[in-house]
């Protein structure tokens, strides 16, 4: 790809503190950090009398985002590039000699905007390549899209190791920065003992969350990825790693295994369709028609309302073309679209019109209810199957 910029091996400079191997792989080199002795230590020593050896180690993989961004001034934080690779992150961090041991790779560098299908099933497979190798995974990713690519990697990869998703809100060049920070504290979160077991995570802002759950609620602040009816997992304060909970994974989880990820080319296309006063159906009708979607996704208004005409021009129009399903999500950040309300359809004459293709999300926001829609699909699941999957989010 055109926007990729991965690492170049000829350009790495040995650092102070600790030198770098480099192992080539078909795509892309693998960068492995050994530590000198007399490196800075920013952890503490190593009371436990375990050895470097005994270390977990930990594979970051760069993906691009704001975290890897520069911009032309100190106190720009709007329309920077992404400029950085994982070895420029890596080398902004204190030393993590006395928390694990570290490898990086360039996988993307793309803004997270600029992610599709192509580029989730690469890094799928990368994930799926790397955990037998590795106790930790870390993926630094653009805030943009990352709630959907860590619902998509929470749905795909059954694994008790952890990975752990980061990012940041200001580029590298802006003052206060927050992007080493997270990385950092991203790393440590991969390598503790305790991250296991608790599927994938989101470390931003001194906070960890559920990447099932979480949801990027404001354009700009720092503060800005929350699980309002679900919470936080944990926290990370003064370089500890603090849960609230016994280690456990949310649920209601579909696991879709993706046999065969370099041989498939795309998921099943699924457009979202945001609801507003006045909405014309006719771009139900050209969604279908012209896209070939094979699913639609309503941000409705509310808890699942949409005008009664559009319900009925949505029932009827799907009918016509194989019943495909109608996800009735919502566009507020926080709450629910339960069974109950789901669309009651009558003729004229008040008897009841059947629209069993309408599914609620639950609590699952567009963009989510969009990507278990596609593995639904791509599953080859019947609606009666894909209701079955949205009741483990209180919908169906």
């Amino acid at each position: 790809m055109t926007n990729q910029k991965p690492a170049e091996p000829s350009n790495i400079e040995e650092d102070a503190n600790y030198q770098i191997d480099i192992q080539e792989d078909k795509e892309h080199p693998i960068f492995k950090i050994k530590y000198r002795s007399n490196s800075v230590i920013s952890i503490g020593a190593l009371s436990d009398g375990s050895s470097y050896e005994n270390l977990p180690t930990v594979k970051v993989l760069g993906t691009g985002g704001t975290i890897a961004s520069k911009g032309t001034s100190s106190h720009q934080t709007a329309g920077y590039e992404v400029d950085l690779t994982i070895e420029d992150l890596i080398k902004s961090i204190p030393d993590l000699s006395t928390t694990c041991n570290l490898q990086y790779e360039q996988v993307l560098n793309l803004d997270s905007k600029d992610i599709g299908t192509h580029e989730l099933l690469m890094l799928y497979q990368k994930i799926q390549e790397d955990l037998p190798k590795y106790d930790g995974i870390v993926i630094t990713h653009g805030t943009d899209t990352m709630e959907e690519t860590s619902f998509f990697l929470q749905s795909t990869l059954r694994t008790s190791k952890p990975i752990v998703m980061c990012g940041s809100m200001r580029p590298s060049t802006a003052i206060s920065s927050d992007g080493p920070m997270n990385l950092y504290q991203a790393i440590v979160i991969a390598a503790h003992k305790d991250s296991r077991g608790r599927g994938v995570l989101v470390a931003l802002n001194d906070r960890i969350g559920a990447g099932f759950y979480i949801t990027k609620s404001n354009a700009n602040s720092l503060d800005t990825f929350k699980s309002i009816g679900q919470g936080y997992v944990g926290s990370f304060v003064n370089n500890e790693v603090h849960y609230f909970f016994p280690a456990a994974r949310p649920l209601g989880i579909t696991y879709f295994k993706l046999s065969n990820p370099s041989a498939l080319a795309d998921l099943p296309e699924v457009p979202i369709i945001f609801a507003h006063q006045g909405l014309n159906n006719k771009i139900i009708e050209v969604t279908i028609k012209e896209l070939g979607a094979k699913g639609l996704v309503f941000a409705t208004m509310g808890a699942g309302s949409m005008s009664k005409g559009t319900n009925e021009f949505a029932c009827k129009f799907s009918k016509e073309h194989n019943n495909i399903p109608i996800i009735y999500s919502k566009r507020s950040m926080d709450g629910m679209v339960p069974v109950g309300s789901l669309p009651k359809i009558s003729n004229d004459k008040g008897e009841t019109i059947e629209y069993k293709n309408a599914i609620a999300s639950g609590y699952l926001n567009p963009q989510k209810s969009r990507i278990l829609l596609q593995l639904c699909l791509s599953d080859g699941m019947e609606i009666n199957e894909i209701k079955r999957v949205f009741k483990g989010v209180y919908g169906g």
